[in-house]
């Protein structure tokens, strides 16, 4: 019993620091507060162990054990469901296990020495209340907050006026990329790029057949990303990327209440065969209060180098997608599941090909296949658990009369 009540003092300090000292966010401290009162209980548990068995100096000393093994039994076990939901650790699973069933021991044992318990409804009470506040602690922690509404900052895009070169050949056109953060926590940047899609746009003289909008529902459905814009008069071609580049730094972040603004400045030659030009911005955050970004996130190899990459950046290279792969370790926002979760890293895919370009982000442990791409619940899992958002601007479309009206 003593080596139970020690061995769960010392985990849960240990646990209950961290988590007092380094969680990101309030119920992350408050669970490092309530495992410290517990650890301390324990504490406090195994030396009336030595009294009620051996001393029998205080009178209820039986009860300190009672209640210090009770609440070794009811932490062990949230902390085991945890470890084994989502920890990778086969020794703190195998451990809270033992402490688990150890604790269940030294209830039963201490409930069979008739302990005498004054005022028993009330220690029973206050017994149920602080088990229903663990409980609810745990639920809010594990439970709500992954599936809370997502914070989303704003991304927009402003055109401005296109200006001739000197020789009269080219138009710079200014396009300013502004991101706002009105939500109530920060965010890392993981990723941004910017592009600018250059697309050819015939007019039929008539109305143009079902078949037809078929055909270009079918061309666009296979395309990367862009919108369809089925019409009955306007006959367009994939656009082909005229330029892409990131806006922001990678590994920087945007504070609550912040933004930033930037100017992109796109050269259209005045020859250009295209007839009109749609603008693009995106961004890959994380949530500064579910992730600690270990900077800086490091450019690693391409998908055309000799390194090995996963095979499904392999393929889309095979399909005219290059792309740049970067990482950065990261680290989890609670002392729990940092120490009992593998170490994770974060790899960002800076992907561009003729038809456009993108980024693509996915957090993984260290040595994990990354063979194949992420299944839908697999990525919903991340966006909970690290805060992972996406948020995009764009299409903003000007077309080449209008630009070149500006010589």
């Amino acid at each position: 019993m003593l080596l139970v009540l020690l061995g769960t003092a010392v985990l849960l300090g240990w646990f209950g620091i961290g988590n007092f000292a380094h969680a990101l966010t309030f119920p992350g401290r408050l669970t490092g507060a309530v495992l410290i009162v517990v650890a301390f209980t324990t504490l406090l548990a195994a030396g009336a162990v030595l009294d009620y068995w051996i001393r029998h100096s205080f009178q209820y000393s039986g009860l300190i054990v009672l209640i210090g093994v009770f609440a070794a039994l009811l932490t062990n076990a949230m902390l085991l469901l945890r470890t084994l939901r989502s920890g990778d650790s086969v020794t703190f699973q195998a451990l809270f296990g033992a402490l688990v069933a150890g604790s269940a021991w030294a209830v039963f044992a201490v409930w069979r020495t008739s302990v005498t318990i004054p005022a028993p409804k009330r220690v029973a009470a206050a017994l149920v209340v602080s088990s229903v506040l663990a409980v609810a602690n745990f639920g809010y922690q594990n439970l709500y907050l992954p599936n809370r509404r997502q914070a989303r900052p704003l991304i927009t895009l402003s055109v401005g006026k296109a200006v001739p070169s000197k020789d009269r050949k080219a138009f710079a056109v200014p396009v300013d990329i502004t991101i706002q953060n009105r939500a109530d926590v920060g965010f890392y940047v993981l990723g941004t790029e910017f592009h600018a899609m250059g697309e050819r746009v015939r007019l039929s003289p008539r109305d143009r057949l079902r078949e037809q909008w078929r055909r270009d529902a079918q061309q666009w459905a296979r395309s990367s990303g862009e919108i369809n814009p089925l019409s009955r008069r306007e006959i367009r071609q994939p656009g082909e990327m005229m330029e892409a580049k990131p806006w922001m730094s990678q590994g920087d972040w945007i504070e609550s209440g912040d933004a930033f603004t930037t100017r992109a400045v796109v050269q259209v030659p005045v020859d250009t065969p295209y007839d009109q030009v749609a603008f693009y911005a995106t961004a890959k955050l994380a949530r500064k209060d579910q992730i600690v970004l270990d900077p800086p996130i490091e450019f690693v190899t391409t998908s055309w180098g000799g390194r090995d990459v996963a095979s499904w950046v392999k393929d889309q290279q095979k399909s005219g997608q290059d792309s740049l792969v970067y990482r950065a370790r990261v680290h989890e926002n609670n002392a729990i599941d940092e120490n009992t979760r593998d170490p994770r890293f974060v790899f960002v895919y800076w992907t561009f090909g003729r038809h456009g370009a993108g980024v693509q982000t996915s957090v993984t442990r260290e040595g994990a296949d990354e063979s194949n791409k992420l299944s839908g619940q697999e990525q919903r899992e991340l966006v909970s658990r690290y805060g992972l958002t996406d948020i995009a601007a764009g299409p903003v479309e000007r077309t080449l009369w209008d630009i070149k009206s500006q010589r």
